[in-house]
């Protein structure tokens, strides 16, 4: 008799995967669809970019993820801006658009750029549209840092749903879909000056300057009250309800900001008339009483000392003022203030933030320098304004006065003299602190504001365009 071993076993199982294609080849198989180039977020909100940068003619842009062209192309067409078109896949571009490349080259370029990679392009503006919902989660940080660093301002269109396009190849296409919110807390971290945003619903917008590419813009409004007392004021500010400044459209409103520096009295009749002219008058510190005092009216009121005895600068309330109060006051401010009339807002100091979070789903911090007038810039700008007239912004001594008028805290500080091209001018070490930064602001705001200042350190920097080099200790 014979016998037969054997093994009994079930028949292999084949699991069957269906594996996603690297990223640059998925989407090089997207643009050969027809359907996926029909829509073009980038074309449809070109305008509003318009509209928020109002870029100069010629300004460079890099069209962050391009795809179609046809963002850029409008930005070049009805902006006259010199394009350079930035996407990791070589033929996203439309058939019509490509030979523009070579016939219209002096305004138009093509790179091919992965944006995961640091950007080797610089401009003046990114224009990334409907790119950040395709970017894998853990490279969302990398690829806003990347296009953050190319571009001095850039103005981001985001998807917050999910994609419709993706059953075309069997892929998801929107890899890391959020909330406004989300991506607001995002450009809060980087310590971004929001311009403007808008919460669509299915897609979000920002504007931004990348304040972190300046020379370390430091924040340093905090260093005259302990830490302690600022987190405490400002937990104490921010459950009171005032209202918080949010960013607006950009305006053509003409504002002069009013400090207290000594050139103030010589030239207050400039203040006087261009406030007959129907200027807005922003008043910061103690120069809203020295106004007051000389007959003329401020339309707004800027704040951020968070020491106690400075509460003495909103003195008096008058009618039709409104009132920019930092959220790091001390609260017997918020107590004299009226309520209907005023805004609080927050400095971008990192310690603040977990506070701030107890409290806001969102909010628009305002970062800068050390001194109320190097906030009091950004933070107009973001509420839509960009012409200003600098009035008693000095950053120096006159005939050693520091002020217009008498603020006996900063008597006796030391006086040290500072050459800016060949011209001396006397500072206490804050003025030129202030100086510097100045600096630092006029680089990340320059193309988007338009400065006239009257006399002292800053109008000669903004005339002579000096440089940290040109600041001079004697």
């Amino acid at each position: 008799m014979t016998f037969f071993a054997g093994v009994l076993s079930d028949p292999p199982v084949v699991k069957i995967t269906n594996t996603r294609p690297l990223e640059k080849d998925l989407y090089k198989m997207m643009w050969q669809r027809p359907e996926y180039r029909k829509v073009s977020p980038g074309e449809q909100v070109a305008f509003e970019f318009l509209r928020q940068a109002r870029p100069r003619h010629g300004s460079s842009v890099l069209d962050l993820g391009c795809g179609t062209g046809r963002g850029g192309l409008n930005l070049a067409v009805f902006g006259g801006m010199d394009v350079t078109f930035v996407d990791f896949a070589d033929n996203c571009l439309d058939e019509d658009i490509r030979p523009m490349l070579e016939t219209q080259k002096h305004v138009m370029r093509f790179v091919e750029t992965d944006l995961k990679e640091p950007i080797p392009l610089k401009a003046a503006y990114g224009y990334c549209c409907d790119v950040m919902e395709h970017i894998r989660p853990h490279y969302v940080d990398r690829v806003l840092d990347n296009c953050l660093a190319a571009c001095q301002h850039v103005f981001f269109q985001i998807s917050t749903v999910d994609d419709v396009m993706g059953t075309l190849v069997g892929h998801k296409l929107h890899l890391s879909v959020h909330p406004y919110e989300w991506w607001l807390q995002k450009f809060i971290d980087r310590k971004c000056l929001i311009h403007w945003s808008q919460n669509n619903g299915e897609s979000c917008m920002f504007y931004v300057s990348a304040w972190m590419s300046g020379s370390d813009m430091v924040d340093m409004a905090v260093l005259n009250t302990d830490e302690e007392t600022i987190k405490q004021q400002v937990a104490h500010n921010i459950k009171l309800g005032f209202e918080q400044i949010r960013p607006h459209p950009t305006n053509d409103v003409e504002v002069m900001i009013v400090g207290g520096g000594p050139s103030l009295a010589k030239n207050f009749d400039k203040v006087k008339e261009l406030r007959q002219n129907g200027v807005k008058l922003i008043a910061i510190n103690g120069a809203y009483k020295y106004c007051i005092d000389n007959g003329v009216m401020p339309s707004a009121m800027v704040m951020v000392d968070a020491r106690e005895f400075n509460a003495r600068f909103v003195d008096p309330i008058i009618p039709d003022c409104k009132y920019f109060i930092a959220s790091q006051c001390h609260p017997s401010v918020f107590e004299k203030v009226p309520k209907d009339r005023t805004y609080i807002w927050h400095t971008s100091a990192d310690l603040i933030n977990e506070v701030l979070a107890k409290e806001y789903k969102e909010w628009w911090p305002i970062p800068g320098g050390s001194t109320v007038l190097l906030r009091t810039i950004p933070m107009f700008r973001t509420l839509g304004f960009t012409r200003f007239h600098l009035i008693g912004c000095d950053s120096c001594l006159e005939e050693d006065k520091h002020h217009a008028y008498d603020q006996k805290e900063n008597d006796g500080q030391l006086a040290i003299p500072v050459n800016v091209g060949g011209k001396i001018f006397y500072c206490n070490p804050w003025m030129i602190s202030q100086a510097q930064e100045f600096i630092d602001l006029i680089r990340v705001l320059g193309d988007e504001i338009e400065l006239e200042i009257y006399g002292g350190l800053l109008h000669h920097i903004l005339e002579t365009g000096a440089s940290y080099a040109d600041l001079k200790e004697q």
